[in-house]
């Protein structure tokens, strides 16, 4: 079914596009997960984070905010020898950073898929199908609101990939069947 190339030519790849890619998605978790392996991807391929999700799901217990926030230096170390991962320390410490930062918004009862969808103009916008930004000014207010909540490896571009992935803007190429699918 995948109509866009880049996920072509990898079962996983085409089973992200044709399941994931561009759904919109409102789980505040899921979210703060998107955005960390955008992180992570940042200098990569997101085919290289993708093979390697679920190493990063088992190393991040389950991406949980509130335990990832605990990790300290020993948990540091220990994530720098995981092979499952992308060991990068610049990363692993922001992922951590950025767990508090998901914290403390929710401590002040601020919701974070709310503060997001609000950025992104609270539905999908439809790119043209034919061409695709690097970013967007939406994804550098995104980067900038997220930046002064305290959050790391969230520039524009890194956002509008992570926008893209969780359907605050729908990419998906003119001829491919999920576009359709994923306007809602």
């Amino acid at each position: 079914m995948t109509g866009c190339t880049w996920a072509q030519g990898d079962p996983l790849m085409a089973a992200y596009h044709d399941s994931e890619w561009g759904v919109p998605v409102r789980d505040p978790r899921l979210l703060w997960e998107m955005l960390v392996l955008e992180g992570f991807q940042a200098g990569l391929s997101w085919r290289t984070i993708l093979h390697r999700r679920e190493g990063f799901r088992r190393a991040f217990d389950g991406f949980a905010p509130a335990v990832v926030a605990g990790y300290g230096p020993d948990k540091v170390d220990a994530l720098m020898q995981d092979e499952g991962i992308i060991r990068a320390r610049a990363k692993i410490e922001a992922t951590i950073g950025n767990a508090r930062a998901w914290l403390r918004m929710a401590e002040a009862g601020e919701d974070f898929s709310g503060f997001l969808w609000d950025l992104a103009g609270g539905a999908p916008r439809m790119g043209d199908g034919r061409t695709v930004p690097a970013s967007t000014p939406a994804s550098l207010a995104m980067s900038k609101a997220l930046k002064a909540k305290g959050f790391k490896f969230v520039g524009a571009v890194t956002v509008y990939a992570f926008m893209q992935a969780v359907g605050m803007v729908n990419d998906h190429a003119l001829d491919c069947p999920r576009r359709d699918a994923c306007a809602v």
